[in-house]
């Protein structure tokens, strides 16, 4: 297989992981985050989610373009 879609597809299960974890281990903790967020402003959940993808951007960028994580 070819290494860059082995990243690719491990990179998805991990994506996959992190998102179901919460509603495995916590699922009445996410029911009541879903209803806050359901609630809230669409400009406050959009910043929320450029910051988020922001963070995820510079950490894929750190892990690897630089020796930060080497």
């Amino acid at each position: 297989m070819n290494k860059v879609l082995k990243l690719f597809i491990t990179a998805l299960g991990l994506a996959f992981i992190l998102e179901g974890l919460p509603y495995f281990a916590l699922p009445r903790g996410v029911k009541e985050w879903l209803r806050k967020a359901s609630e809230m402003e669409e400009s406050s959940l959009r910043a929320l989610g450029f910051c988020a993808m922001a963070t995820g951007l510079i950490l894929v960028y750190l892990a690897q373009m630089t020796a930060f994580f080497r």
